[in-house]
Parts: C-alpha cells; structure tokens; sequence
C-alpha cells in the first residue's frame, strides 16, 4: 500500500515530507503552511520542462507567495555549472531575495542538483524545495539534500548537502517523458533495488510490463518503494560518511562512461551499464551466483540499456575513475554485490577488473 506522505528525519527529528500526487494542485497546501506569502520564491527550471509545467506551477504559487520570479536555463547536463549559477545568483541579488525567501527547483536531476547548490551557498543558505518531473529526480536525486554542480565536465566535483523544506512529486509528469528519460530512471531504480531490497527486484520483473506502459498506480508505488529505501539509508549517513556510499552502485564507472561520451547518454543510462559492469566484477570475483549475475541483466535488459561504441578508449574511461570524487587514498570505493538486495564498499577493484567488465559489457547484446 503506497501512502499519501513520508517523512525524512536526521537524529529522529522530522526534516522534511515528501508527497505524493496527480497534479499541481496540492502544493497550495504546503505553501500555505510554509508561510508563502511571506516570501519570494524564485523557480529555477531548463527550457523543456518549463515549456511542460511552468504555467501549472505559476498559477498555483502566484496566488500563495509574496512574489514569484523565475530562472529558466538550457536543457542537458551541459548547463550544470558554475556559470549558471554565477547567473541564478545576479537574478536573486538584483531581485532583492533575502533569507526568508525560498527557492523551488522545478524538473530533473540537474535542476534540482544546481537549484540546491545555489540555495546551499547563496547568503550562507536559504530554503528550496523540489518539485521533480523525471523519474531519476523522483526516485533518487531529489531526496537526501545532495547539491552539486560539474566542474569542466567532472561529475559533481563542487557540492553541499543542503536539505529541502519539501519533496512535491506529482507522478503524472512521467507519461511526458521521452523513452531516454525513462530508461535513465529505470537505471536508478533498478539500481535501488539491487543494493537493498531483493523482494523489490522480483516485482520489477513481475511488473515490468506495467511500468513500461506507465500504469500509474504501478509507477507511484515502484517510486515509493525507491524512496523508502533512500530514506533508510540516508537517515543512518545523512552526509555519505559511510552507508550512505552503497547509493553509489553503478556510479563510479557510469560516471566515468558519461564523461566520456560527453554527456550523449543520460546520467540513469549510465547508471545502467555501471550497474552490469559492478554485477560483473562481483561475478568474477565470487560475490555472486552466475545465476544471479544473468538476472540483473535480464531485469534491467527489460528496461532498456544504453549502446556502448565497441571502439571506446577503455583506457581512458578508467582514468576518468581516478578524479571521482569516490576516491580515498589513491583507491576508488567500488560498490560491489554479494547478492540481489545486499551491496558493499570494497577498495579491492583494479584497472583490470574494470577493463574486463567494460570489454563484457561492450559485448552485450544491448
């Protein structure tokens, strides 16, 4: 049964909720208790989902904040930088925001990252809410007050973790999503269920059909079973000093692949291939079953995997591992399994290790 609400803590104490709805209409309730007309809120979203929501949300924070402005940058990773948020800061300086106004980051994963990051640092900090509209921002990266931005191409190398005042998802927005966005979210989905909840695993497969066709009964209770996992790791580590790193299954060479092919995939994409490519190695070193190992890529298969150039300098994906920001001590913290539902931290993967399971990968019949 999905609820109607969940509520993130850090040290028992309530932080925030997030809620679950089928349109717009219901954030009137949060700005109400917020004291919205009291505020300016500033809307920060890229070209394309402002051509989709932005005059839904418009007319809803309108009539319930003191003024509304909004910031609307071009779409794609490419505009998560510093530059852009050098711009966002002239528009809350030369708008007058103080810190009793708020930021509300409206769209995916790079909006809500740099929306958050300008809201973590602009005066020392004021408040921001999220509204995701992809899957990827529903399940993952709209939740646990992780901001970032990239830094000439390297992934989320300037950050803070800045908590939001509220997580508003309205699961409609996913029937506008292209098969891309979908896939890319898919891939932080799957990704979930693999490091913490085996039972979760097998209902994506019975249910496959039904996500893939966007049921949205389905798709709302596939979004809050991800949340709750989040929500369990992220209030035991709610700065990454230590569980808080399993979130990172398929990310350290996901994130090397993705700069790689120079943002052309999708962040969830590569999520996808890294998630293989970690399965793999966790194979090959014993970790799991090959029974295990053909599931994974039978369920995530059924989602939708990204094409790999089978020329690709595998050299040179693995030395864009080196810069992450999961390295310690000269070793990259990799996420391996030991089983569909229980993930680890080793510092045990070589150069080899993972050139192997990108030539595996390569392989596939994608």
């Amino acid at each position: 049964m999905t609820a109607e609400r969940l509520t993130i803590n850090m040290n028992n104490v309530p932080v925030y909720d997030i809620t679950y709805n089928d349109s717009f209409d219901n954030l009137k309730q949060f700005l109400e208790g917020y004291n919205a007309d009291k505020k300016k809120c500033l809307i920060v979203s890229d070209s394309r989902v402002a051509s989709h929501y932005m005059d839904a949300i418009l007319r809803v924070m309108e009539g319930n904040c003191k003024y509304v402005t909004t910031y609307i940058f071009p779409e794609g990773e490419a505009s998560k930088n510093l530059d852009v948020v050098r711009k966002i800061y002239e528009k809350l300086i030369l708008e007058k925001f103080d810190r009793n106004d708020f930021i509300a980051a409206l769209g995916g994963g790079v909006t809500g990252d740099m929306a958050g990051f300008t809201a973590a640092t602009f005066l020392r900090g004021i408040d921001f809410i999220q509204i995701p509209t992809s899957l990827l921002a529903d399940v993952d990266s709209s939740i646990g007050g992780k901001t970032g931005v990239d830094f000439d191409s390297y992934k989320n190398m300037v950050g803070a973790f800045h908590m939001p005042k509220h997580v508003y998802i309205n699961t409609n927005t996913i029937s506008t999503l292209d098969k891309a966005q979908f896939r890319s979210g898919m891939g932080e989905v799957t990704k979930s269920a693999l490091l913490r909840d085996a039972e979760f695993f097998d209902w994506l497969e019975e249910n496959s059909s039904r996500i893939n066709s966007f049921e949205p009964e389905v798709i709302k209770e596939m979004i809050y079973k991800c949340n709750l996992i989040k929500k369990d790791v992220v209030e035991k580590d709610p700065t990454e000093k230590g569980e808080r790193a399993l979130l990172n299954l398929g990310h350290t060479l996901g994130h090397a692949l993705e700069k790689y092919m120079e943002f052309k995939l999708l962040h969830g994409e590569c999520v996808s291939a890294g998630t293989i490519m970690a399965s793999f190695i966790s194979f090959r070193k014993g970790l799991i079953s090959q029974e295990d190992h053909e599931k994974i890529i039978k369920v995530l298969k059924l989602f939708g995997l990204p094409k790999v150039p089978a020329d690709i300098d595998i050299e040179r994906v693995i030395s864009y591992t080196k810069n992450d920001k999961k390295v310690q001590d000269g070793k990259v913290k990799f996420i391996l399994l030991r089983s569909i539902g229980e993930a680890f931290i080793s510092k045990e993967v070589n150069d080899e290790d993972m050139a192997e399971a990108m030539r595996y990968y390569i392989s596939l019949d994608t």
